[in-house]
Order: structure tokens, then sequence, then C-alpha cells
């Protein structure tokens, strides 16, 4: 009985006395974890890392079969596109490819002149104008030639029967496949002075026309060939963004009471705009290659004020004339262009919320 006469604060009072010595005592015990929490982190941001290289670990063991696959292709593209930069420095020498039948001991027994070719270069009228020439012809075709594959994918697209939509695709994609050769040889049945074009004036009490052979009319007809040849290849790229659409978009747009033309402005055109963001930069960094094969056939029928661009300009003064050391420094100038070109277009997409070549 006698402990129910121990008075409640008593021993409540007697709890705080001993609190500070117990709450110093878990302070402590409280600091020694918090410290042994911290390197449990530590050790536990150790094992993260050592994780995420066993990770990379397991991905190329589980992928070593695809690696394997690609390997030939990367050293392709290593021996046949990244070894011969190495050459580049050629531009900066007086290079005479027959000093030895060793290519290298050639490169370094050919003297050195430093920026001599490129100032060279520079100071050349007939460099200038295969520059303008090149432009010319790359914003002739980037107006008359880009915007005909989209237009096209979007009017095959709009058909409704799937056989006449897939023997329009075989019918435009089919001249892709034929040499330059060939094309040339075709338009100048149809357009050259003796061509198909030609003899129906003539019947008619009309002069000929020979539209091969006109200077004026060159970068036209440089795009009108392009158009007939590659525009298939750029439909089939585009009907592919095409086919990714989901129909629901098509359906609901319907439903809202959006008309064909509605639906293809604010559903198939966005659709299509992260492709045609990507063909544009990569057009643009293509700027300074218009089509080699294709102007060389042509070249000497138009005259060089006309027909010589860049690529030309090199061959010409590269393989016909043996100045290796000059075309050198034409061909690395043009190559750093293009790589600005790339980079600025890739900009101007980034800035138009698109991801261009490559993301931010």
């Amino acid at each position: 009985m006698s402990h129910s006469t121990v008075p409640r604060g008593g021993a409540e009072a007697s709890t705080p006395a001993t609190t500070p010595a117990q709450s110093g005592g878990s302070t402590g015990s409280i600091d020694s974890t918090g410290s042994s929490s911290g390197s449990t982190g530590s050790t536990g941001s150790s094992r993260g890392r050592g994780a995420g290289r066993a990770s990379l670990r397991h991905r190329f063991r589980r992928d070593r079969v695809l690696i394997l696959m690609t390997l030939p292709a990367v050293v392709l593209v290593l021996v046949f596109n990244y070894l011969p930069i190495l050459g580049n420095v050629v531009a900066f020498q007086d290079y005479d490819p027959y000093l030895s039948d060793n290519g290298v001991v050639s490169i370094l027994n050919s003297p050195f002149v430093g920026l001599d070719n490129f100032r060279r270069m520079f100071e050349d009228p007939a460099f200038w104008n295969a520059v303008g020439n090149t432009l010319v012809l790359f914003f002739v075709q980037l107006l008359l030639f880009f915007p005909v594959p989209v237009l096209v994918a979007l009017l095959i697209n709009s058909v409704v029967r799937p056989r006449v939509r897939a023997v329009a695709q075989a019918v435009l994609y089919l001249p892709h496949f034929f040499s330059w050769v060939l094309v040339v040889a075709v338009f100048q049945q149809m357009f050259g002075g003796a061509g198909m074009l030609s003899q129906l004036l003539r019947r008619h009490g009309y002069d000929g026309l020979d539209i091969m052979t006109d200077p004026d009319t060159f970068p036209f007809l440089l795009t009108a060939q392009s158009v007939w040849k590659d525009a298939g290849w750029g439909i089939i790229v585009f009907l592919a963004a095409l086919a990714s659409v989901p129909t629901d978009l098509y359906e609901a747009a319907a439903m809202d009471g959006a008309g064909r033309r509605r639906r293809m402005w604010h559903v198939t055109l966005p659709a299509l705009r992260p492709v045609i963001a990507l063909l544009l930069v990569l057009r643009v960094g293509d700027a300074l290659t218009v089509g080699f094969e294709q102007i060389l056939l042509q070249r000497d029928a138009v005259g060089t004020d006309a027909g010589e661009v860049l690529d030309t300009f090199v061959w010409w003064n590269g393989v016909r004339n043996q100045d290796f050391g000059y075309a050198a420094a034409a061909g690395l100038v043009k190559g750093v262009v293009s790589i600005g070109l790339v980079l600025a277009a890739n900009k101007v997409a980034h800035l138009m919320g698109e991801q261009g070549v490559y993301k931010k």
C-alpha cells in the first residue's frame, strides 16, 4: 500500500532529472549515428557508381553480337572517311605524288609552303566564280526542289486506294536508280538541239530550242534533273513519317469539324515538321555539294562561267592539272564551311524547337 502513497508528481519530477544525461548520451549516439549514416550514404553512392559500371559491362555482354555485327561498318567508316582526313596536310604543301611509290613518303618529302595555296586560292577569280555558281545552284534547288517531295507525299497520302498509292510510289521512286549518264541522255533527247521539243517547234514553223547548252537556264535544268531523279527518295521518307501519325488524331479533328485542309495544316504538317527540319539541316550542310557527276557531264556544254562549281573546280585542278596542294586547299575550305553551315542550321532548328541532327 506504500506505493500508493508515493506522489505522481515526484515520479514525473524524477524523470526530467535523468533526461539531460540521457539526452546528452542520446545526442552523442545520434551524432555517431548521423556520421555512420553519412558514411553509409557515401558507401551507397560508391556502390551506385559500381553498379553503373557493372551495368555498362552487362550491356556490353548483352549486346556483344550486335557490336560485332556493326564493327565491320565502323572499320570501313574509319578507314575510308576519317583516315583520309589526315591527307589534308597536302593543302599546306607543294605536294608531288611522284616523289615515291609510297604516298606517305611523298607527303613527308613534299616541301611545306604554309598558307600559300590558300592565299593563291582567294586571289583566283576562277575560285570565286565556282563559289558563286555553287551558291546559285544551292538556292535554286532549295526553293524549287526541296518542297517537291513534301507536296507530292501529301498528295499521295491523300489517295484513298492503297494500290494506287503503291503504284505512284514505285513510278516516282524508279528514276532514283538511274545513273546520271542515263538522266542526262534522256534530257538531251528531250530538250537538246535535236531533241523532241526542238523538232516539234520546227514542225510548227518556230526556231529550234537548245536548253541543254543555255547558260542562263542551266541552274533550272539541273534542278529539273534532280527533281526527276531524286524526288522519289524524299517522297518515301515523308510517307514513312506520315505512316507513323496516329489515325485517332485525324478522327478527332474530323469530329471537331475540321476539313481536309485544316487536318493537313494542324495534324499532318506538325507530324512532318521534325523530318523536314532534319532534312533541311542536312541539305544546308550539303550546300557546297550540288552534284559532281551531274555537272561534270554537262560542264563543257555550257562553259565554265556557268558550269563550274566547287567540286568540279577541285577535280579540274587536282586531277587534270596535277596541282594537288591547291585542290586540297579548296576542298579543305569547302569542308570547313560545310561543317559551319551544319552547326548553324542545327542551332536554328533548336531555336525553333526541333531536334535537328543532334540534341542540345
